[in-house]
């Protein structure tokens, strides 16, 4: 699908809004496009460097179908486009969707295919961002994407949720975050979570993902050479009718880099926390703003013994990010955002971001 299919069809979607087909079919898509410039000031030794993009980020069509009570399919198609690292390197369309979920009744439902991970505060899709960018997921990245498996949610009862999933891996195998590895027997993942909600306009979340060593090489050539642990923990409240806060600590630990020539052309370990803070005001029913300050400190390591040790440091940084975002309609939104980055340990002293996004949902 080339792009300027994608913007034609964004175009068209306003005739489609709402589209519901009949009583066991619905369609729903979206799609985002922006502006963005950041300007990068490098350490010693490290040039200056600047860029800027004016794309359709993503895009994407789904259906959800319900031929019984029971049982719910949904099925969708995403698009990012090459200029933005597309799919897997290779293509910019895929699956992304594919699952079929089944209600078993006293709150319990199952689900088995291809599905988004339950772990993270800030969402996986570029309609539904709090900004343009993520407050974290520079060097780490945490948070997975999707995977294939299966899973269970249980409905306590209206304050308290469970649910847990056996998946492919907890990781995904390419960079679009679009698809686990597609093995069990080398290498596979776990997740569980708790959300409770029995607080007035509290809600609190914990989660916890494991991913298991082994595996095939993803498109880098690179086999998954630890286990994985994932920690996280969120949460958000709403303060009174214009104001709600929230906040999360993400805490990964992958081991350290196999030797120090990895460390040295990467990152000394994959181990460390992410964590953020949000702030979002409704000025009125359209105009609103989200305020943002999150950070990432990965943890450093030594290599050899004795007078040949050498101790490498993991990056860190600090970030201070204001994203406005005014509703033209109940499908589109304009949102802008700016965002310092304060980076030690790596090859940038600071970043300034800024950008303008326009999002159309149905």
């Amino acid at each position: 699908m080339k792009l300027a299919v994608v913007a034609a069809f964004a175009a068209a979607l306003p005739a489609f809004a709402q589209i519901k087909i009949n009583d066991s079919l619905s369609v729903t898509g979206w799609s985002v496009g922006s502006y963005q410039y950041t300007s990068t000031k490098g350490t010693a030794g490290n040039a200056n460097t600047s860029a800027d993009s004016f794309n359709v980020d993503a895009a994407l069509l789904g259906a959800t179908i319900t031929p019984t009570k029971e049982v719910t399919g949904t099925v969708s198609f995403y698009y990012r486009p090459a200029t933005e690292g597309g799919i897997n390197g290779t293509s910019e369309v895929t699956l992304l969707d594919a699952y079929v979920g089944y209600d078993c009744g006293n709150g319990l439902v199952v689900t088995a295919g291809k599905f988004l991970s339950y772990l993270g505060y800030e969402s996986y899709y570029f309609i539904s961002d709090n900004m343009i960018t993520l407050a974290n997921q520079q060097f780490l990245a945490p948070i997975p994407g999707y995977h294939e498996g299966v899973k269970a949610d249980y409905t306590v009862d209206k304050t308290l949720v469970f649910g847990g999933a056996v998946v492919d891996s907890l990781n995904s195998n390419n960079a679009a975050a679009t698809e686990g590895d597609g093995h069990l027997k080398h290498n596979f993942g776990l997740e569980a979570y708790g959300q409770y909600t029995g607080v007035e306009n509290l809600t609190l979340w914990l989660g916890a993902g494991y991913d298991s060593k082994g595996g095939p090489s993803n498109p880098y050539g690179l086999v998954q050479s630890k286990d994985i642990y994932v920690l996280d923990i969120w949460a958000s409240y709403q303060i009174n009718k214009q104001l709600s806060v929230a906040a999360e600590e993400i805490y990964k630990d992958g081991g350290k880099a196999p030797n120090l020539a990895s460390a040295l052309a990467g990152l000394p370990t994959e181990k460390g926390s992410n964590w953020l803070v949000y702030a979002n005001y409704s000025f009125t029913d359209k105009l609103s703003t989200w305020a943002a300050f999150s950070g990432e400190d990965v943890s450093s390591a030594t290599f050899g013994a004795g007078k040949a040790a050498v101790s490498v440091s993991g990056p860190k940084y600090w970030k201070a990010s204001l994203s406005p975002a005014y509703a033209l309609t109940a499908n589109l939104t304009v949102k802008a955002q700016v965002s310092y980055t304060k980076y030690s340990s790596w090859t940038a002293k600071d970043a300034i971001f800024t950008g303008v996004q326009v999002g159309f949902k149905f």
